[in-house]
């Protein structure tokens, strides 16, 4: 089981996170993001959301590997997360109305 902890948040990860929710838009949650990552670190957020997604909606980790390019290691620590991890998949998951039907 993955224990959470909090050691990784400072000052500087807090002043991240307000940056992030002053965003108004998805156009300039784009170009913050854009200028604040990586190309490569940019997609490999985005193919770790879509692996998130993907575990949501009940797809089998080889379907998630070839869709995604991502490993079946990285899935399966990804499922970690979202099974025991803080609840911040999970929480988005249910905003964005994909959460898992239980």
């Amino acid at each position: 089981m993955v224990m959470a902890t909090d050691d990784w948040r400072n000052d500087a990860t807090a002043a991240l996170f307000d940056a992030i929710v002053s965003l108004r838009s998805r156009e300039e949650t784009a170009h913050f993001f854009r200028d604040l990552c990586t190309r490569r670190e940019l997609e490999e957020i985005s193919q770790r959301w879509a692996v998130v997604r993907q575990l949501a909606a009940g797809h089998p980790y080889r379907e998630i590997a070839a869709d995604t390019g991502v490993s079946t290691a990285t899935i399966v620590r990804i499922n970690q997360w979202l099974r025991h991890g803080t609840g911040g998949y999970q929480e988005m998951l249910d905003k964005l109305g994909l959460g898992q039907e239980n």
